[in-house]
């Protein structure tokens, strides 16, 4: 991807594309408790605080209350996400940093407390991701916006894997895929109110989008983006 890179020099009031997947590829969410504890962590770990995570969620309880986690008075937090997605062997943020350092301690107790409970749970022992999490600079408006649109489409790659290669077959059931799909803050940005509205920070980006409805509209566009379009729109970003 255009800008996409591990040695970058990050700074305060700038946005990042934030990446990383399971090592060897192997999947890191196995299940939709796995996905909500991740996502619960997303809005705990993002915090200048000490995250105490033994105590929010007691070593072997299976009882942890999501509504809970997300209302958890966590104090000032260190970065403002404006977009995520999950998928099974990998993860994307687009985040901006608010003061020196925070984004690499936001993935530092992020990855490290999730490592912590997949290990733990499915005795298992090591990294589960693949090194140092990847970064790239969303350094202008119009990779910004992409960016946007880019990591809220990645779900549909589970329903049709080669779509950017050879076009949607059906569009409607990406579109509908996209809409039920819980682990993407795709459902936010089209208005939906639910809990992990509190994930994110959508005030501390661009007003790119001023309705849901042009939200939708502008999905819609890339998913009737030809190969050779979204290759052209992506090689003028980079």
């Amino acid at each position: 991807m255009a800008g996409m890179s591990r040695r970058i020099s990050i700074a305060p009031n700038e946005y990042y594309h934030l990446y990383n997947r399971g090592t060897e590829k192997r999947k890191i969410f196995l299940n939709d408790n796995d996905y909500r504890r991740f996502m619960a962590m997303l809005y705990l770990c993002n915090t200048s605080a000490s995250v105490h995570m033994a105590e929010l969620f007691p070593r072997g309880s299976t009882s942890w209350n999501f509504e809970r986690m997300l209302a958890f008075e966590r104090g000032e937090s260190l970065i403002d996400i404006g977009a995520y997605c999950l998928m099974p062997n990998h993860f994307h943020l687009l985040v901006k940093e608010k003061t020196e350092g925070g984004i690499s301690r936001f993935m530092q107790k992020l990855v490290t407390g999730y490592t912590m409970y997949f290990n733990t749970l499915n005795d298992r022992s090591g990294a589960l991701l693949q090194g140092k999490y990847k970064a790239g600079h969303a350094d202008n408006d119009q990779y910004l916006k992409y960016l946007i649109s880019y990591i809220h489409l990645n779900p549909v790659k589970l329903i049709e894997p080669r779509w950017k290669e050879a076009g949607i077959a059906n569009r409607k059931r990406a579109e509908k895929y996209l809409q039920e799909y819980a682990y993407s803050s795709f459902v936010d940005y089209c208005g939906t109110k639910r809990t992990e509205n509190a994930i994110l920070n959508r005030a501390s980006l661009p007003e790119y989008f001023e309705t849901p409805k042009i939200f939708k509209q502008s999905v819609e566009e890339w998913l009737g983006y030809s190969k050779d379009s979204v290759a052209s729109t992506r090689s003028n970003l980079v």
